[in-house]
């Protein structure tokens, strides 16, 4: 993936932005709304590599 090096800073930045202005509450239900979402992503990507659809 080109510009992999700076993958993890662009990820740190847009989670500095998102929290920004947002309550505790807010961050910890975004958090689990994208731990959730990374989660199902990475289940889907083992079954395709199984041979599921």
């Amino acid at each position: 993936m080109p510009g992999s090096d700076a993958l993890p800073a662009a990820v740190g930045a847009l989670a500095a932005a998102m929290a920004q202005g947002r309550t505790a509450e807010d961050i910890a239900l975004l958090s689990a709304i994208f731990v959730q979402l990374g989660d199902s992503l990475a289940l889907i990507a083992a079954a395709r590599a199984f041979g599921g659809s």
